[in-house]
């Protein structure tokens, strides 16, 4: 049985990863009701780097980096090992559990709705308009109506398939990590390659055939991951045997997680009348670098822009800009990269 809620709301934020509560945030502080629905307890595999850019952009404090990484090692198949200074100073490290929920908390202190829960559908009346179905974690589906929708529900993304199947399939990195507990030099039985403020990448082929593996510094914790788009790679290998290669094999492992990364824009991340993407569900994932956060807090504000305008205006067109906007800003990077 699905209990409608009585409210209803200027806009509907499905997933309240970086996209989705950036999206939340800049719209309520513009004074639209809002909602945003997050499942409850899932924590992306990700290397967590942000760069200075986005610390200012977004008014990210202090407190949230973990570490500052200063350079980086860039490893090649010939084993050589490159050793570069990070332009801007650092890169700032996050934990993703920790920034996430961070960044709902700040959209919901200035006013959007938390709602917990798994995205169902989204349902129309007689007129068109929609309301977003999820389930609650008591099992009760639970409807929002809704001016507008903003699909943020990450690289399988369901809104996606229901209200913007001609965006195109989106093309996959599966990665995997693990968090380790960063090594302590008398703990270990050899010295580990490790530095606790460099991010170290590796292209190389028995790591992943066609991505890259990594190392990424989390103050007491430390990220060692792996990705491909390859089918039936064994990611789970592949960061043993970076482990063992780097002394890490020793270090207590206190998680581990996967899933699919997005690695090229879709072609249209709107339905053209009330629904627009962002964030992982709009394919906005650098290829060959991976960075993620940025990109996805960036085209959350492009999607809460385009939907500000809608709801000024009427004019729903507009929901298109949210892509064109963002391709403005960064297509150049994502070619290059691509």
């Amino acid at each position: 049985m699905t209990h409608p809620d009585t409210e209803a709301f200027d806009c509907v934020v499905v997933g309240g990863g970086p996209a989705g509560a950036t999206a939340a945030h800049d719209l309520v502080v513009r004074g639209r009701k809002v909602a945003l629905i997050d499942r409850a307890g899932r924590i992306k595999p990700c290397g967590g780097a942000i760069p200075p850019r986005l610390i200012k952009d977004f008014d990210i404090p202090e407190h949230l980096l973990v570490a500052h990484a200063k350079s980086a090692r860039i490893v090649a198949p010939s084993q050589r090992e490159i050793d570069m200074p990070i332009d801007g100073g650092f890169v700032g490290m996050v934990d993703r559990d920790v920034f996430d929920e961070w960044l709902r908390a700040r959209a919901a202190s200035a006013g959007a709705a938390r709602h917990v829960g798994t995205f169902a559908r989204v349902d129309r009346d007689a007129r068109g308009a929609p309301s977003v179905v999820y389930r609650a974690r008591d099992g009760r589906e639970v409807s929002l109506r809704a001016r507008t929708v903003i699909g943020a529900d990450g690289a399988n993304s369901a809104v996606a398939r229901q209200e913007v199947p001609k965006g195109g399939k989106p093309r996959f990195v599966f990665a995997y990590h693990e968090v380790i507990k960063s090594p302590a030099a008398n703990q270990m039985a050899r010295p580990a390659a490790y530095d606790g403020t460099r991010c170290d990448i590796y292209y190389q082929g028995q790591l992943s055939p066609d991505f890259y593996a990594w190392i990424f510094p989390h103050g007491d914790t430390a990220s060692v991951g792996v990705g491909s788009a390859k089918k039936g790679f064994a990611l789970r290998d592949a960061v043993r045997e970076l482990r063992q290669a780097t002394a890490l094999e020793g270090c207590e492992t206190v998680r581990s997680e996967g899933a699919p990364i997005p690695l090229k824009p879709l072609k249209r991340w709107d339905n053209g009348r009330d629904v627009v993407l962002a964030g992982d569900a709009a394919g906005v994932v650098a290829p060959a670098s991976g960075e993620g956060i940025y990109y996805a807090m960036s085209g959350g504000r492009f999607a809460a822009d385009a939907v500000e305008e809608v709801l000024a205006t009427g004019q729903v067109k507009a929901l298109a800009r949210a892509r064109k906007r963002f391709m403005k800003a960064h297509g150049m990077v994502f070619w290059i990269l691509g």
